[in-house]
C-alpha cells in the first residue's frame, strides 16, 4: 500500500522523527498503529477474572528448555563460571 502524504503532514513527521532520533516512517507507523490497532492488555477486567495470573494468562508464560535440550538446557547453573570460561577462551583465541 503506498499512502500520498500532503507536504504539511510529512514535514510534521520529520519534525517529530528528528527530535524523537528516529525515522518518520517509524513515526507514522507507531501513530497509525495506535489509532487503528486496539493494544493488547488494556482491557478492563472481567468479574470472571479471579487473579493477576488469569489477567495476564494470554500475555506471559513459560518456556521450557527441555522441550529443545534433552534434560533441559540448565542455562542458570554456574552461569558466572562459564561466563568466565567463556571470557578466558576469548581472550586466548585473539577476540578480545
Amino acid at each position: 500500500m503506498i499512502i500520498r502524504i500532503p507536504p504539511d503532514i510529512e514535514q510534521a513527521l520529520v519534525e517529530c522523527a528528528r527530535r524523537q532520533g528516529t525515522t518518520p516512517e517509524l513515526i507514522a507507523l507507531h501513530s497509525l498503529r495506535q489509532r487503528f490497532i486496539p493494544a493488547v492488555g488494556h482491557e478492563l477486567p472481567t468479574g470472571s477474572t479471579k487473579t493477576l495470573a488469569e489477567f495476564l494468562s494470554g500475555h506471559i508464560g513459560i518456556l521450557h528448555s527441555s522441550d529443545h535440550v534433552p534434560g533441559g538446557a540448565r542455562m542458570s547453573e554456574d552461569g558466572g563460571k562459564r561466563f568466565t570460561a567463556g571470557m578466558v577462551s576469548k581472550r586466548q583465541h585473539g577476540k578480545l
